[in-house]
């Protein structure tokens, strides 16, 4: 099966709405709309785009743990995306994960390996031409004690790009 999903528009960008539906079917005739204003109900494709990147990013990254050795007892992710205005129009500029990872029994530098190499393989990542910047906390499941974490961004003196790893 190929993953798919269907989108139907009506109106003009700012008062018009559409439908999405996915061939799963988890959504089906889901309401979005073309601003993320706040004043309606529903979605926007960059919020879509945002939910798409921190499922995959998390289920990459519960794949390198799993390499690892380790399994995680949870993998919180939250994406946001950046967006501007360019020349050719609103661009997404730029994606901050915020992770939060509950490990038993992981070391700190072997989650910021994993961590990294999820950013990087994550199939979503891969997909998007935009800056990706991380901060990733590792918990420790044992007694909820947060140990050090990593922040990874483009304006960081800790920076970890895609261009910077592929050298």
């Amino acid at each position: 099966m190929k993953p798919n999903a269907s989108a139907t528009w009506v109106g003009d960008l700012r008062r018009g709405k559409g439908a999405i539906t996915t061939g799963s079917g988890s959504l089906s005739q889901s309401q979005y709309f073309g601003t993320c204003d706040g004043e309606r109900q529903g979605t926007n494709p960059y919020e879509l785009v945002a939910a798409a990147h921190a499922a995959c990013f998390s289920m990459t990254l519960a794949n390198e743990l799993a390499v690892a050795g380790c399994t995680p007892q949870r993998i919180a992710t939250t994406a946001t995306v950046t967006m501007e205005a360019r020349s050719v129009g609103r661009t997404i500029t730029g994606i901050q994960f915020d992770v939060l990872a509950e490990v038993p029994r992981l070391k700190q530098n072997d989650f910021i390996r994993a961590a990294i190499r999820a950013k990087t393989n994550c199939t979503v990542s891969r997909l998007l031409k935009t800056n990706i910047s991380m901060s990733a906390r590792l918990q420790i499941a044992e007694n909820r004690r947060l140990s050090n974490s990593l922040k990874v961004s483009k304006t960081k003196k800790q920076s970890i790009s895609r261009a910077s790893l592929e050298r």
